[in-house]
């Protein structure tokens, strides 16, 4: 079971390439052409279609197999990881070094890709973000088409009503074990499900969340939630690089250009708490010397720690 898969982004998990081969036909296709070179390929993986019938558009979701799948019969949690192209093979990489290493428990790793057709910068602004921004549109990087933000609801139905049905029942997943991660933007995508419907996931991990974003919208929506819930049940691990702060000389507000990522993710972390709610589980670490760019496998790494079971 292999797809072709590329690992543009996986410098920042080398150990995704302990389990990778080169496909046969693409080893085949290169005796026959020298100038071609093999594809790289990520052992037991699979690549879905999946339609979102409410929205109508068209995605991939990418699925790693725990090493003991074909040999046990055992349900595995499931890690669902979106910006699928650079997260996917991380969290895979990092979900097997943890079990193999570390003694923590397996699970399948499911990445969700951008729309089919899509630039990623256009598909996850248009389907990560909660609100149109009050700020106007940025510039779109397709022609033709402006930039779209504002249907995370959408696209978390989609996750729900689409995604999950296909993973139950194409592979052995104790779909009452689902784990959220999200980075960024990917991180505002999980906010918004957790204020709408927070039992669509277990846990959540969520990593330098843009909190900046149409002039600060999840803070006003963290209100809103507690002015009309009495609890939150929910289990979420927050983390961000301790580098995501205001430069020097600026001073904070809610946008993206004076915005102190580091500030910001403290005082919403502070507002989650001060409501005390009963079913709430949360915990924040700020990464030393790490980066918007360099958090991400250190956020997984251990957001999977506080959830995943010790064997």
């Amino acid at each position: 079971m292999k797809s072709l898969i590329p690992l543009l982004a996986l410098c920042c998990c080398t150990a995704a390439a302990a389990a990778a081969t080169v496909a046969p036909a693409a080893a085949a296709g290169s005796a026959a052409n020298p100038a071609t070179a093999p594809a790289y390929v990520l052992d037991n993986t699979e690549v879905r279609d999946v339609r979102a019938t409410a929205i109508k558009r068209d995605y991939q979701v990418y699925v790693a197999l725990p090493d003991s799948y074909r040999t046990s019969t055992r349900r595995y949690p499931v890690i669902f990881v979106v910006d699928a192209g650079y997260a996917f093979p991380v969290a895979r990489g990092i979900a097997s070094r943890l079990h193999r290493h570390a003694g923590m428990e397996e699970a399948i790793v499911v990445g969700l890709s951008y729309a089919k057709g899509d630039s990623a910068v256009y598909s996850r602004t248009r389907d990560y973000t909660p609100s149109v921004s009050r700020k106007g549109r940025r510039q779109s990087d397709m022609p033709g088409r402006p930039m779209a933000s504002g249907e995370a609801d959408g696209y978390g139905r989609f996750i729900a009503a689409d995604v999950f049905p296909l993973i139950a029942a194409h592979y052995r997943a104790d779909m009452r074990r689902k784990i959220f991660v999200g980075h960024s933007y990917g991180g505002l995508l999980g906010l918004q499900m957790l204020f709408t419907q927070p039992r669509t996931f277990e846990h959540y991990i969520l990593g330098s969340p843009s909190l900046w974003f149409d002039q600060g919208v999840m803070f006003d929506r963290e209100k809103a939630y507690a002015a009309a819930h009495r609890d939150l049940p929910a289990s979420v691990f927050f983390g961000i690089g301790a580098r995501e702060i205001l430069a020097p000389g600026k001073q904070r507000s809610r946008a993206e250009e004076d915005a102190d990522m580091v500030a910001d993710l403290r005082e919403f972390h502070d507002a989650l708490a001060t409501h005390r709610y009963p079913g709430l589980a949360t915990t924040l670490k700020v990464f030393a010397d790490e980066d918007h760019a360099s958090v991400f496998p250190l956020v997984l790494t251990h957001g999977l720690r506080a959830y995943l079971k010790r064997q």
